[in-house]
């Protein structure tokens, strides 16, 4: 089954409050489409962050094997995989103390584990539908009044 992941991740401030906007796409074999929005804010986050949660996100929402195509305007994310960086990271198991969001990172492997993923980068705010979607509801998020705490952006600043 091939699915395709939008996702964007915003910060008032980096840090400040923040949020990511997610869309699961798959087209039947009927033709049809299917799309699942999430969508989450958080008190005091920063931007790469939301972006590697938005695509976590949508990985964690497939419930069965999937070829997927992730489509982000994060080259934080999108080079992380296609220059191989993420190789290195994990070869010295993140021993470089400059490789921030560690606990995300794990769980975006642990979440690609069962499906084969590509990552596809985008030019934010040029006109892209998709991209525009999730940068809305990351946004729109991030400017709620009904925002998380987010434990691993606080674990990372209070033990390096």
């Amino acid at each position: 089954m091939k699915v395709t992941i939008y996702s964007d991740g915003s910060s008032r401030g980096n840090p400040g409050p923040g949020g990511y906007g997610t869309i699961v796409r798959y087209v039947d074999p009927k033709g049809e489409i299917h799309e699942l929005e999430i969508t989450e804010g958080f008190k005091l986050t920063t931007n790469n962050r939301m972006e590697l949660l938005g695509c976590i996100k949508g990985l964690e929402a497939l419930i069965k094997p999937c070829d997927v195509c992730v489509i982000s305007d994060s080259k934080y994310l999108t080079d992380a995989f296609n220059l191989n960086w993420v190789d290195k990271w994990k070869k010295t198991n993140f021993k470089n103390g400059s490789v921030l969001n560690k606990d995300l990172w794990l769980r975006l492997f642990k979440a690609m584990e069962p499906h084969n993923v590509s990552f596809t980068w985008v030019k934010g705010h040029a006109g892209h539908p998709e991209n525009e979607r999730c940068d809305k509801m990351a946004t729109e998020s991030a400017d709620g009044d009904r925002l998380k705490e987010d434990e691993g952006y606080v674990n990372q600043v209070n033990h390096g």
